[in-house]
């Protein structure tokens, strides 16, 4: 069994929203709403800054009248970088100095029952 390819993508709007002199993002408001896509300008501002998990296919359309393009202009698919978890596992153990000289070393805790 092969492992499953983890696949990610790259969001052009901003990109493609410059080809069209288009620098603010408020400038999409109106136009989206000409298109039957209302959103706030903080929405919008989101939408443009930051790259969407989720996008209704009507506002692609719109995004895609609007900058005269197609959704492969805008979305970009690219291969995943797989993030290492920090588990604070990896590099050389921390001695001398840098445990600022006085050389302890944690030892297990002894639990003792009181005999009666």
């Amino acid at each position: 069994m092969t492992p499953a390819r983890k696949l990610g993508y790259a969001w052009h709007l901003r990109l493609r929203m410059a080809e069209q002199n288009m620098f603010a993002t408020t400038d999409l408001v109106p136009l989206l709403a000409e298109r039957g896509v209302v959103l706030s300008a903080a929405q919008v501002y989101r939408l443009v800054t930051q790259t969407p998990e989720r996008l209704s296919l009507r506002t692609l359309m719109a995004l895609c009248d609007i900058l005269a393009c197609s959704p492969n202009d805008l979305i970009e698919p690219v291969a995943a970088t797989r993030r290492s978890r920090a588990t604070g596992t990896r590099g050389p153990a921390v001695t001398g100095p840098a445990d600022g000289g006085r050389g302890r070393v944690p030892r297990r805790a002894e639990i003792h029952r009181d005999r009666e």
